[in-house]
């Protein structure tokens, strides 16, 4: 028995309408199977986004700024690190006036607890801090690098993406794989700096601005008692690496037990100032000149002193072939005298400008 309706304002029972077919059941089974295996084959060629199912647990976040009066190499060199580092938060120049201590507040504030901070001095000199806030323990570099790569020049510069013009490249955001020298194992002070810079360049898993993929490599390598940083791309085909950049050298001054201060638990004893690098090679420069200025005083002297008079030796005329006397000629008459013809030209030209000037007082009259 059908179902009925009843109906407003007490007009009669209507039947209600039969559900309509499903547009599936609707089709013929050949057609419906045909779909079915076209649905089967998209899904099969469709590639899945990257999904992130894990839970992002790791909270690093890391503060990158610098001070005022820095360059432009070293602004670069901020940008290329925050755009390799998802999980790190940029913050306005810091005036030189303010003390270091201040910069826990701004992490602080920023709800970071590892900061990278580059402090410039002399608009010349490069420094980088990397520190653990608030509690420490902090590190301190001078940044450099040399321009060609395991070749010993010391031209002190820092490379940017722009400015190498690598080959290699990356996906913005992805994790990268951190490389370390099996040095940094030997040495106590070395083994802090790893886990302090594990902490700060690996990108935490499952972070909301990075990617799930690994596609480029972090390495440290330690040589002539510096860090060196280089950033690589891994391809796929044969897992080979190209250079992407930025690249640079961190020489390690001291290591602290506080964020930004506190006690001194390492002093790098090979480390050397630029104000001394630079006092060297004046002082270099100074020692050729003076070198220079002592040998012209000598020969003076030389020149000055009376000539020894050596004994004639009689065995030095022996090859000694006298030269045939010529006639000498009297002349009787006087030699014309030469023609200046510089004088010569003034007294003409004095005489056509007199002349010139009878013509024009002539003509006034």
């Amino acid at each position: 028995m059908a179902a009925t309706k009843r109906k407003r304002r007490g007009g009669f029972a209507v039947q209600a309408k039969k559900p309509k077919r499903n547009e599936i059941d609707a089709e013929p089974p050949a057609k419906r199977h045909a779909t079915a295996e076209e649905v089967e084959e998209e899904e099969r060629d469709r590639i899945p986004g990257p999904v992130c199912k894990g839970k992002w647990k790791n909270k690093e976040r890391i503060l990158i700024f610098s001070s005022r009066g820095i360059n432009f190499r070293t602004r670069h060199l901020m940008q290329d690190l925050r755009m390799l580092m998802p999980h790190s938060k940029a913050d306005t120049k810091m005036d030189r006036k303010d003390k270091l201590f201040v910069i826990n507040e701004v992490c602080e504030m920023k709800n970071c607890n590892k900061c990278i901070y580059f402090e410039a001095k002399k608009k010349q000199d490069l420094y980088m801090w990397l520190s653990n806030s608030p509690h420490g323990p902090s590190a301190k570099f001078l940044v450099q690098n040399i321009t060609t790569i395991f070749v010993f020049v010391v031209i002190f510069l820092v490379h940017t993406l722009a400015e190498l013009k690598m080959t290699g490249n990356c996906l913005k955001g992805s994790r990268p794989l951190l490389s370390f020298d099996p040095a940094f194992d030997e040495l106590p002070h070395y083994a802090l700096l790893k886990e302090l810079l594990i902490q700060i360049f690996s990108t935490p898993r499952y972070h909301p601005k990075s990617q799930p993929f690994v596609d480029h490599v972090f390495t440290f390598t330690i040589l002539d008692n510096r860090i060196w940083f280089r950033n690589f791309q891994i391809i796929e085909e044969d897992a080979a690496l190209v250079e992407i950049g930025p690249r640079f050298v961190l020489n390690l001054i001291k290591i602290f037990q506080g964020s930004f201060g506190g006690p001194t638990l390492y002093e790098n004893p090979h480390y050397q100032s630029p104000n001394m690098h630079r006092r060297v090679i004046r002082s270099i420069t100074a020692a050729k000149y003076r070198e220079k200025q002592q040998v012209k005083d000598v020969q003076k002297l030389r020149k000055k002193e009376p000539k020894t008079l050596l004994p004639h030796d009689p065995t030095a005329d022996v090859f000694v072939t006298p030269a045939e006397e010529k006639p000498i000629e009297i002349q009787w008459v006087k030699p014309e005298p030469k023609v200046d013809l510089k004088a010569r030209k003034k007294r003409i030209y004095k005489r056509q400008r007199k002349m010139k000037q009878r013509m024009d007082s002539g003509k006034t009259k």
